[in-house]
């Protein structure tokens, strides 16, 4: 085994802190009008205190022509009247503090809409104010793309502009071009504008697709990628995956100006940065931006993966541990933009071990060293929704369908009633997206007075998990090659230790306690099973044993 650097607890409340993500425009509608919004959310947080998280994340609200549902911003500093208004932000905001949860918001610093201002102005000339505001390049001789870097959502990064008679730059959607960090300017307006929500009260920011903040104005080639071939033999269906990304993400630059992020927010005390990054080398890219003053933490997806075996846990853990000493982690396994863990990392189990797999992922998050991320419905245990091609609104699903069906599955309303409710109590019409039939059996209300449901589960953890030593927020990490589907870790801080061992595997499944804690105390939670027999640890299939020991 081998572990972390021991970081001093200085009181930092995010360290080892659950998160929930609420997506809005899906999480309840108060209006009547289909789509999630800020009064609805104001409606729920009784729910997501009663879950046992420390904070909330939103997803973004702002103002936005909503190409992608809002990470296409045209007023960074407004609500869309899809969501409310600043004021039922402000209630939001009002409602969770009174509960002790903390709120984090959503930021997109890498890119606008191409309805937003700054750009329309951008796009009129090459010498208005705002010409260098966002990303332009001059075609080459032939007239094609200034070179051959791809966009997240498949084919060129390029966009032309017959106004300029240049090409911008969009890694994202055609309606999202990107904003030039390279101008001092634009580094400048967009703190003021993370300013303007610290006044306003929010705790932080989740910074998201923080990495393509800056591009390298070299605009050299990305090099090409070996690509690995499906079960049918054929390569990647998004071309963006047929590079290796150097030069268009990740450049040295963005450390600085995330030095400048966090300058500002050391100003407003306790308040937190969680980065989006997603890379050729994530774990390089986290330790980077987490340590010498800039983010306080960051998530990758590589938890977000169809992988979950044990070994591929274990090669995660062990890599993120080795480069990441000092900085800190943020560990989730479901969001909006991939297919629901419930369903990713349970293929080849039936539904009665499926469930019990849901817990025991939860625990492997509440105890390995960062913090944790969970996305609205994990507590319920939701399954991915099969979303007809005619219901899609993704636009990533609808270029690429059918061989990927895009982000829609994992963002279906969340159920909150099953007694003849419509649309499971999300909404009173006909919502965005259907609520999923295999969802309704799964509403909140059905769980609620269920000791044994999913949801009662969740709760069950994440309250043991806020009752053991707070050294455990610090203590460092040992990832055991045990070599078969056994995840096993221990986490040690002076003078306390805990044994983590979780069957991941399709069989019932051995080993052997560490002499290191012969007497401890087995504080396994009720809902896992296996035993210990003398120094022998049995687990069934989803069994999990976590033990304590004082070494004072």
């Amino acid at each position: 085994m081998s572990g972390n650097t021991i970081i001093e607890n200085s009181g930092e409340w995010w360290r080892n802190s659950v998160i929930y993500q609420i997506y809005p425009r899906s999480f309840c509608d108060a209006n009547g009008d289909g789509i999630g919004d800020l009064p609805g959310i104001c409606q729920k947080l009784d729910y997501v205190k009663s879950l046992g998280v420390d904070a909330i994340w939103i997803s973004p609200f702002f103002k936005s022509p909503m190409a992608d549902f809002g990470y296409d911003v045209s007023d960074y500093r407004d609500v869309d009247p899809l969501f409310g208004n600043l004021s039922d932000f402000d209630q939001v905001i009002h409602k969770a503090h009174a509960l002790g949860l903390k709120v984090i918001i959503d930021q997109i610093l890498s890119h606008t809409s191409d309805q937003h201002p700054w750009f329309e102005e951008s796009r009129q000339n090459r010498n208005n104010s705002k010409a260098d505001w966002y990303v332009w390049a001059d075609a080459k001789e032939d007239g094609s793309a200034p070179n051959n870097w791809m966009s997240n959502f498949g084919g060129s990064a390029w966009r032309w502009c017959t106004r300029r008679r240049q090409y911008y730059l969009t890694n994202f959607l055609k309606e999202q071009p990107d904003l030039n960090l390279h101008n001092p300017e634009v580094q400048e307006q967009l703190l003021a504008d993370l300013k303007f929500w610290l006044d306003r009260g929010v705790d932080g920011f989740r910074l998201d697709a923080i990495n393509h903040a800056f591009h390298n104005q070299s605009l050299q080639d990305n090099p090409a990628r070996p690509v690995a071939l499906d079960k049918n033999g054929l390569p990647p269906v998004n071309s963006y995956e047929y590079q290796w990304h150097i030069h268009d993400k990740s450049q040295p630059e963005n450390l600085v100006f995330l030095q400048h992020v966090r300058a500002l927010m050391d100003q407003y005390p306790n308040s937190v940065t969680v980065g989006e990054v997603g890379d050729d080398n994530t774990h390089k890219i986290m330790a980077d931006y987490t340590t010498e003053q800039r983010l306080h933490m960051a998530y990758s997806f590589d938890l977000l993966s169809e992988e979950c075996s044990a070994q591929f846990l274990r090669d995660t853990l062990e890599k993120n541990r080795r480069v990441i000493e000092e900085g800190w982690p943020c560990w989730s396994i479901s969001n909006h933009d991939v297919p629901r863990s419930f369903s990713r990392w349970n293929k080849g189990f039936d539904a009665e071990i499926a469930m019990a797999r849901a817990p025991l992922f939860l625990l492997m998050q509440l105890m390995l060293r960062g913090s944790v991320c969970l996305y609205q419905g994990e507590e319920l245990g939701l399954p991915e929704a099969d979303v007809a091609f005619e219901d899609l609104q993704d636009p990533y699903g609808i270029n690429l369908w059918p061989e990927f069906k895009g982000r829609d599955g994992c963002r279906t309303p969340m159920p909150w009633f099953n007694g003849g409710e419509i649309n499971a109590g999300f909404s009173k019409v006909k919502p965005w997206l259907p609520v999923a039939e295999a969802h309704y059996h799964l509403a909140a209300s059905v769980q609620e007075d269920e000791q044994h449901s999913m949801l009662n589960h969740f709760r069950t953890l994440l309250k043991w998990h806020a009752q053991l030593s707070p050294s455990l927020a610090t203590a460092q990490q040992e990832i055991a090659d045990t070599g078969n589907d056994l995840l096993v870790f221990e986490r040690t801080a002076e003078g306390e230790s805990y044994f983590v061992a979780l069957n991941l595997g399709h069989e019932p499944a051995s080993l052997t306690l560490p002499e290191t804690f012969a007497g401890a105390k087995d504080i396994t939670p009720t809902l896992f099973t296996g035993q210990l027999d003398g120094a022998e640890i049995h687990l069934p299939v989803a069994g999990a044993r976590v033990f304590h020991a004082n070494n004072g």
